[in-house]
């Protein structure tokens, strides 16, 4: 069975990541959990910048709910990449987010995945709408 393909101009913000010595692993190349780290920095830093999200203390937080990544070619430190980002699927209180890693210039994904947030009050943990600002980043980056 064939992949799908995963290009660069399908996703709509790019995310730079400087992989880390420590990424690797013993086979030589940045081992699969540490892309999920990468998904969320990637998604992290684009809420935080462009939509103001308070990780320390606003009211509203994204719990990571469910996720999944297919691999096509590894990398490893000290490669540059960047984090393709796009919004699949954009609900009252989730976003399902969709993701891929490209060596920096490079138009063929090495690896797609996708996780989904659902936010909540950061007190009761309980799933509250996105808000305004933050749904209007998400909007920009709809497939």
């Amino acid at each position: 069975m064939s992949q799908p393909q995963h290009l660069r101009g399908d996703y709509r913000h790019f995310q730079p990541i400087t992989t880390r010595w420590h990424d690797n692993d013993i086979y030589g190349h940045v081992n699969n959990v540490t892309y999920y780290s990468y998904f969320d920095s990637a998604v992290n830093a684009y809420l935080i910048a462009a939509g103001g999200l308070d990780i320390h203390a606003g009211e509203v937080v994204g719990f990571v709910v469910s996720s999944a990544c297919d691999y096509f070619a590894s990398i490893a430190f000290p490669d540059a990449i960047e984090v393709g980002l796009r919004v699949g699927k954009l609900g009252n209180s989730s976003v399902q987010y969709e993701l891929a890693i490209f060596r920096a210039g490079e138009e063929q994904a090495c690896a797609a995945g996708r996780f989904v947030h659902v936010f909540v009050d950061r007190q009761s943990n309980r799933p509250v709408s996105i808000p305004p600002a933050l749904r209007a980043v998400l909007e920009r980056l709809l497939a």
